[in-house]
């Protein structure tokens, strides 16, 4: 016979549960846990908390909207376009700068990025609404590759430019153009196939922090489907060569994995959140298209290598990857060709500007004058006409972006010409490119030399400083066939 003190505990019991039932707990993304990127800040990330314009309460637990305002924090005017990202949910701020999140989880904070701006993690706990202010910032930066990095005499001499002048960024390569790994990162099948056998950086958060410390930005970059080492460790992830029923291989001799391969975007993204978690700002993907020289007649893949497919497969791959990097509130950019603003098709690689930038904070299109063996309309001498190549890629890109030109960030070419009269590219030359970036209000640009020498860098960058001679300050007139 039940006694009065067990009906009693079981009442409170069954109360008890019902609570449990009737309000729900804290969500998680897909269930994992994940790291806040606003628990370890670099240049780009910062923390800060709401500035509340509601007395009202957000209290653990409950199902209350927040609504958010994003502005610029020198001007005051909305940003549109923000990623916002709280709680498992992303979505972007309308023309107004504005956002709704209809549940809140104040133990967790709301991570806020945009081009051309910082990233930012913001607190939530006393407020249903706040205002989101974001820092204006455009990188400057050079490039380190993977052995590059080693170099104490090359890293102290792209060190030294940053610290020099208003050069603020370095790209750093995390998995390099053969597929080797810079750093230990925790992925089982690098080590599998090796890629981690010949390590660069020691300690890669250590390493990041130090460039933060530097007030660096710091950029990883990953080479994508070009991958030597993981086509012949697994071929049944390579586009095979129908000849030797072995990985194909381009010009260069090395080997490409299948962009078709989803086991091959999964190894991609474990590295670009192994990189986030060591602290980089911003991952890049390089080689994320599909092969261009090199006997492609020949290259086999796992499903049919046409236009629809391709462009599918790219923009899946990009969307997939923009996603699984939300948690870590990291900027999210691309390298393209340079002529794919130019070209209304696929460019034959899978890529179409328009449905590319849509998963990207930063397309860093590739304008290096030299790679334009057909120049551009009116322009047929590119490396004679640096800074219109520039200007009107750039030009051209943000039309067909309607109007978007801060999310492009493009490559320049700071290095010899291979193509038409082997110029040596001085500070000149770099010094056309770089104006042609500030009158096409681009966010910044990248400057490419694959030897990490960076010989006339110096010499642009002064040219550059308020009272330098700036005779050929001025675009050429735009010819009447540039469309």
């Amino acid at each position: 016979m039940m006694t009065m003190r067990k009906l009693l505990l079981l009442i409170i019991f069954a109360t008890f549960c019902s609570n449990c039932q009737t309000q729900p707990g804290v969500l998680t993304l897909s269930g994992r846990a994940v790291t806040p990127a606003g628990n370890n800040p670099g240049i780009g990330r910062t923390t800060s908390s709401s500035e509340p314009t509601s007395g009202t309460e957000i209290v653990a637990g409950q199902r209350t909207p927040l609504n958010g305002t994003v502005v610029d924090v020198l001007t005051q005017t909305p940003v549109q376009a923000a990623t916002i990202f709280h709680n498992g949910v992303a979505m972007r701020t309308a023309a107004d700068g504005k956002f709704e999140l209809k549940e809140v989880d104040p133990s967790k904070p709301v991570l806020v990025k945009a081009s051309g701006y910082r990233q930012t993690s913001v607190s939530v706990s006393d407020s249903r609404t706040l205002k989101v202010a974001l820092k204006p910032f455009d990188a400057k930066g050079l490039y380190l590759t993977h052995f590059g990095v080693s170099s104490k005499l090359l890293r102290n001499r792209v060190l030294g430019l940053i610290d020099e002048t208003e050069l603020n960024a370095v790209v750093i390569d995390v998995k390099g153009d053969r597929g080797l790994l810079s750093s230990r990162y925790n992925i089982p099948l690098a080590g599998e196939i090796g890629a981690l056998k010949l390590p660069t950086i020691k300690d890669a958060g250590a390493f990041v922090a130090d460039l933060h410390q530097r007030n660096i930005y710091a950029i990883a970059r990953i080479v994508v489907f070009k991958d030597n080492i993981l086509a012949n460790a697994k071929p049944e992830w390579a586009i095979i060569d129908t000849r030797t029923q072995k990985p194909w291989m381009d010009r260069e001799e090395l080997a490409w994995v299948d962009p078709f391969r989803k086991e091959v975007w999964e190894y991609n993204i474990a590295i670009a959140k192994e990189a986030a978690k060591a602290g980089f700002d911003e991952i890049q993907f390089d080689y994320m298209r599909f092969p261009t020289d090199g006997k492609l007649s020949v290259a086999k893949y796992s499903q049919p290598n046409n236009m629809e497919n391709r462009v599918k497969t790219i923009n899946t791959f990009l969307e997939t990857a923009a996603k699984e990097l939300l948690p870590y509130n990291v900027y999210f950019s691309g390298d393209v060709f340079g002529y794919t603003p130019w070209n209304y098709n696929d460019t034959d690689i899978g890529q179409k500007i328009e449905d590319v930038a849509k998963h990207l904070d930063y397309l860093c299109l590739m304008v290096y004058p030299s790679g334009y063996h057909l120049g551009i309309p009116g322009y047929r001498n590119p490396v004679q006409h640096s800074r219109e190549v520039v200007y009107y890629t750039l030009e051209k890109a943000a039309k067909r972006l309607d109007g978007q030109s801060k999310k492009l960030r493009p490559w320049l070419q700071n290095f010899k010409d291979y193509a038409f009269d082997r110029r040596p590219y001085n500070g000149k030359d770099i010094k056309l490119q770089i104006q042609a970036c500030e009158q096409a209000r681009s966010s910044g640009y990248l400057l490419w030399d694959p030897s990490n020498k960076f010989s006339h860098t110096g010499d642009a960058m002064k040219a550059l400083r308020p009272g330098a001679d700036q005779v050929a300050g001025q675009v050429a007139p735009k010819p009447q066939v540039v469309q």
